[in-house]
């Protein structure tokens, strides 16, 4: 059937391009004369260059209609449609007094190359003849319009061989809409690279205003074709118009400071003028940002977009009918295995609920059903070899070095632990434990003999969360604020000591925290206390590292710089295109998640625990953020599980030396640096030409000043003085971007898809003795614990919406790899990139070794999980490993 399809549209395509020469007719030259076109280019007489064009249709995006894609005429791309002009980087033009590049005639598509394979589905190659002379010189941009009612994805031009240069690519990656939908004609330039102050002459002013293009001019609502970059506060989270369950307090500003996020100009609410209207449906994922932005065709073909749509749209109010008629609980552990065995049932009556909008390979895709059952969940790796092993101390301890969440853990170098919380308006907040009551656990050792041996470590959440725990427990939530303490044995693993649950002092905040200890135990209803303790942990540690350590600490502190980055930096600068491939997706990403995942009664705030205080939350959190702690061996070095060693090779050592994500981490972190020192120490002779080159000093000054507003006068902003200043930034941004976000998103699925292991939220607290819910524990400790953790409806959404998250989508491009071989015409630049690469498959070698190195414990630990979130290569789908280059889900 499709070889078919394909024929037919070859045999339209033949008979067009026996028609080519009458498609033109009379065209307007570049200087406003209408000429006719096959007579025009006889006088000339003048060599032709000839060009590939690569594009894509627009309708290849709908997977419902691909097969028709194929016989939608891809002639009616041919002839006078889409017009393309070269402009000179040598010449301008002498009859004029412009000091622009010469402009070249028009061209056109002519034929399409059909025995050449397209790199991707949909994509399609067409052939283009320029006009040129010797007067033209190099060709270093190029002019493109698009006469036709829709838009289409150009992919990129190559010239063949123009006359004393070669070959000439121009990488595009952009829809180009109807001319009608734009100011100024669509521009692109050649792979070359230059800074500003290096520009040729006839090209300066085109890169100028392409620079002011983008960044348009603060007003409007934008629409989807527009190409404009802007910031604004996070007044689009609520829904003040939607009733008081749905207002939200506006992020970014003195009282709530935050990072800025990409503006939509969208209308403001009826009751609250200073709130930004939200879309009343996502179908179509039709949110605003820079079209070039947003999710490629291959990512939305392979249902990762989609899948969050139907999460938000169908799959959570299809699960709140089922429980609002039938509430119903998790009775035994046996009852979660189900699901990834048989799925869930869903009623007669509320299957249409499920299902409304979906297309049949979505339907079967998200809700893998019979038709009785859905949600047929795969098995997390957590629980694949070893059912039980999730619930041993050592496993608990060591996900904290090795799990999703691996970068909170630090030494403890006072005992007890101190609080930082204001005593004037908290009381007294510092932890209760006493020496006594941990000796046992110290294998002999004094707690200052620990200590000095580096062999007390904390997990604290005690501080963050307490200022907030009053309002959260005002909820249906009930939760405490945890400190956890735990000892560093001979082998190299973790153990707990004690875990301390706080709770605000009922008279007061001023009158401090109430505090319980508990303490390991394996039997009895003790035990299942102490399996309880843990829950709180996690479910304190599940909620932080979801909205602190994976949306503010990576989404949210990046896309200031995507921004700024677009806004300030021309496509022909050299950090330009070493840091665009590390913002793939992101805005849209994060425009996606304001609408459906971060935003008042979203899927995030119905099964974290934080509740509608999450947001909120992360603002306070995001006071002690500091752009430099972000790079990972000041991070190491601030929580004290590291120290400054000049003689170990990331200059740094590690106190806790089998660190699985530190230990990985590291040779990530070492091997960004040096590609990035060697990239930049290409454009950059000394510091003086950092000081110079006005786009870069625009670009961070912006960055600062607009995109982290909130943060402008802190003292730690690098000046962007000096190259060690840029290297160290732009390995941060690439960082953050890469291997901290894979670190903290693609492990979330493989541990916490079995949700007694990372609860996400505590229904009810730790029962008192003598009390029926103690009874409870004593008969029938499995079902106590699943009716304090996430009910049947949250913990199945949960599941639901971290499975996505944790997806790799077809189209991914990881550390170490380019969508384009051609992105620079740089020799140098490519043969630095390729021994980058080389480096991060070398990287990828080692962290292969470790795994299966049997004296190092906490790579795998007794649920048997090997730490493989930091190896850089994955293939598609849920892998628990890879590194993709942007935060692109």
């Amino acid at each position: 059937m499709f070889g078919k399809i394909i024929g037919d549209a070859l045999k339209t395509t033949g008979d067009a391009l026996r028609t080519t020469g009458d498609v033109a007719g009379s065209v307007v030259n570049a200087g406003g004369n209408v000429i006719d076109r096959a007579t025009d280019i006889g006088r000339i007489g003048n060599r032709k260059i000839k060009g590939k064009v690569i594009l894509m249709r627009s309708n290849v995006l709908d997977f419902n209609e691909f097969h028709s894609t194929v016989l939608d005429g891809f002639t009616e791309l041919l002839g006078s449609g889409i017009v393309l002009q070269l402009v000179s980087a040598t010449h301008v033009d002498r009859h004029s007094n412009d000091p622009r590049g010469k402009v070249g005639r028009r061209a056109y598509l002519e034929r399409w190359l059909t025995s050449l394979p397209p790199l991707f589905a949909g994509e399609s190659v067409f052939q283009i003849n320029f006009e040129w002379d010797e007067e033209f010189g190099y060709p270093g941009a190029f002019y493109i319009r698009n006469g036709h009612t829709s838009e289409f994805f150009l992919k990129s031009l190559t010239l063949e061989d123009v006359p004393g240069y070669g070959k000439v690519h121009f990488d595009c990656n952009s829809w180009i809409y109807p001319q009608r939908r734009y100011n100024k004609d669509r521009i692109f330039f050649a792979n070359k690279t230059y800074l500003p102050s290096e520009t040729p002459d006839p090209l300066r002013k085109y890169r100028e205003e392409e620079l002011v293009n983008l960044r348009g001019n603060g007003k409007g609502e934008r629409q989807e074709w527009d190409r404009i970059y802007d910031y604004d506060v996070y007044n689009d989270i609520a829904d003040p118009d939607g009733g008081d369950k749905l207002v939200r307090p506006i992020l970014g500003g003195s009282d709530y400071p935050y990072p800025r996020r990409g503006r939509t100009g969208r209308p403001r609410t009826r009751r609250d003028p200073n709130s930004e209207s939200r879309l009343k449906s996502v179908i179509g994922l039709n949110i605003y940002v820079p079209r070039d932005e947003n999710f490629g065709h291959l990512k939305m073909g392979d249902f990762l977009g989609y899948a969050l749509k139907a999460l938000s749209s169908n799959i959570k109010p299809g699960l709140q009918t089922i429980f609002d008629l039938t509430p119903c609980e998790f009775d035994k552990f046996k009852e979660l295995y189900n699901l990834y065995e048989g799925g869930f049932p869903i009623p007669p009556n509320v299957f249409k609920t499920f299902t409304d909008g979906l297309t049949a390979p979505m339907f079967k895709e998200l809700l893998r059903t019979d038709g009785e059952r859905f949600l047929r969940f795969p098995v997390p790796q957590v629980i694949k070899d070893n059912k039980s092993g999730w619930r041993t101390d050592q496993e608990f301890a060591r996900e904290m070095i090795a799990g999703v969440n691996p970068i909170l853990i630090r030494r403890l170098q006072h005992f007890p632990p101190l609080s930082k919380l204001d005593p004037k308006v908290y009381g007294n907040q510092n932890s209760t434990i006493t020496e006594e009551q941990i000796k046992n656990g110290l294998e002999g050792l004094t707690v200052n003999e620990a200590i000095k041996e580096n062999k007390l470590y904390i997990l604290d959440h005690h501080d963050a969360l307490m200022p907030y725990l009053k309002k959260i427990n005002s909820t249906s939530t009930k939760s405490y604020a945890t400190r956890t303490l735990l000892f560093l044995k001979a082998d190299g693993t973790l153990k707990p000591l004690v875990i301390e649950l706080s709770l605000p002092h009922p008279q007061g905040d001023e009158h401090g925290a109430i505090s319980k200890l508990y303490f390991p135990a394996e039997n009895g209803v003790e035990g299942s206390i102490w399996q309880l303790a843990k829950a709180y942990v996690a479910v304190n540690d599940a909620g932080y590292h979801q909205l602190i350590c994976h949306w503010l600490h990576t989404h949210a502190v990046l896309e200031p710089f995507v921004i700024a980055t677009h806004r300030q930096l021309s496509v022909l600068h050299p950090i330009h295109k070493l840091l665009v491939p590390h913002y793939k997706d992101t805005m849209f990403i994060n425009a996606f998640a304001r609408q459906t995942l971060v935003n008042a009664d979203g899927l995030l705030e119905s099964t974290h625990f934080q509740s509608k205080y999450a947001m909120e939350l992360s603002s306070y959190v995001y006071k002690e953020w500091n752009f430099l702690e972000q790079a990972l061996p000041a991070d190491l070095i601030k929580r004290g599980v590291a120290i400054q060693d000049s003689s170990s090779s990331h200059g740094v050592k590690l106190l806790i030396e089998d660190y699985p994500f530190a230990v990985d981490g590291l040779e990530i972190w070492s091997t960004i640096k040096n590609w990035v020192a060697a990239y930049c120490s290409l454009y950059y002779k000394d510091d003086n030409a950092i000081q110079n080159d006005i786009e870069l000093q625009s670009w961070w000054k912006e960055a600062r000043e607009k995109g982290h507003a909130d943060k402008k006068d802190e003292p730690w902003w690098p000046k962007m003085h000096t190259i060690a200043e840029l290297v160290e930034s732009c390995t941060i941004i690439i960082w953050i971007a890469s291997a901290l976000h894979a670190a903290v998103n693609f492990g979330q699925y493989p541990y916490g898809g079995f949700m007694p292991n990372r609860p996400t939220l505590s229904r009810r607290f730790m029962p008192e003795v003598g009390s029926k819910e103690y009874k409870e524990l004593e008969s029938n400790p499995e079902k106590a614990f699943l009716k304090t953790i996430n009910s049947q409806m949250q913990c199945l959404l949960g599941m639901s919406l971290i499975e996505i998250l944790s997806r790799h989508a077809s189209d991914e491009v990881y550390l170490g790899q380019r969508a384009s071989l051609e992105w620079t015409a740089d020799k140098d630049a490519i043969n630095a990139f390729e021994k980058f690469g080389e480096e991060v498959h070398g990287v990828e070698q080692r962290i292969m070794e470790r795994n299966v190195n049997i004296n190092l414990k906490n790579r795998t630990g007794p649920a048997n999980v090997p730490y493989t979130l930091l190896i850089p290569s994955s293939t598609e789908g849920l892998t628990g490993r890879g590194i993709p280059n942007s935060i692109s889900i």
